[in-house]
């Protein structure tokens, strides 16, 4: 039965190399790596653009809503 080697093992064991080794390492790792995520499907992004369109917000809105989020910013008691 193999014992389970955990990351924090690995990186106390890459720590040990030769900064030359830990440049082979990364040489070796890299490609598998690679290949790994090669088979990784990832979901298309969704435009954000046009996200607000429809919505009319008055500059007056705004300025209430700033003032209801930083009205007690500037404390004295802090």
């Amino acid at each position: 039965m193999k014992e389970t080697i955990t990351l924090k093992q690995v990186l106390q064991l890459a720590n040990q190399l030769s900064p030359v080794d830990k440049v082979r390492l990364i040489s070796n790792i890299a490609p598998q790596i690679k290949r790994e995520l090669s088979g990784v499907n990832y979901s298309e992004r969704k435009s954000l653009r046009g996200l607000w369109r429809g919505v009319n917000i008055t500059s007056e809105e705004i300025a209430q809503l700033r003032e209801e989020m930083w009205g007690n910013f500037h404390r004295e008691d802090i």
